[in-house]
């Protein structure tokens, strides 16, 4: 897939999922500036929150993918931002996920990570996935786990000496 190709919108049982739009730049933002993002490098200041939406924005346009925004069936709120991503350093495609707080507990996570992870696997051809998780982070270790993934020690990964997690995902045949 190459950035000219047309952008799907995904539908779950209870959600839509679309490519990000610059209207959904202030959840990401309440979110990266808040404590909560502790296991993704924040708290940011609010123009890094900005200037890192802005790369959600773009990863569509140099890859041709990227992450979902998660919304609800007949409400547009962005919830969230779930999908492929593989931004230039990263050592493999991960299956990412970032998830407002007025999104969790519903498992609404489980059912985007799943489709936009059929869609990684079906429409771009993945045969492989990993989730690069903070050591720290728990709730996004029991997502992976949700998601049938399992620790990989064996992965590579390109965060240096920052400690991280790759958690494996079945593959496409496994998942059959």
């Amino acid at each position: 897939m190459n950035a000219a190709t047309a952008i799907p919108t995904l539908e779950t049982e209870r959600l839509l999922l679309r490519r990000p739009a610059p209207r959904d730049v202030d959840g990401f933002i309440r979110l990266m500036t808040s404590e909560r993002s502790r296991h993704m490098g924040g708290p940011k200041t609010r123009p890094e929150a900005w200037r890192g939406f802005c790369t959600e924005l773009a990863h569509w346009e140099m890859r041709g993918f990227g992450m979902f925004a998660v919304t609800m069936k007949g409400d547009d709120t962005c919830l969230g931002l779930i999908g492929p991503w593989f931004p230039e350093g990263w050592a493999e495609h991960e299956i990412g996920w970032t998830l407002w707080a007025a999104a969790e507990g519903r498992g609404l996570a489980t059912e985007a990570a799943q489709a936009t992870r059929a869609w990684a696997y079906d429409e771009l051809g993945w045969t492989t996935a990993v989730s690069y998780i903070a050591p720290e982070n728990g709730r996004s270790r029991r997502l992976a786990e949700r998601l049938g993934a399992r620790l990989d020690p064996d992965a590579r990964h390109n965060f240096g000496d920052e400690p991280v997690l790759v958690y494996r995902h079945p593959s496409p045949e496994d998942l059959r």
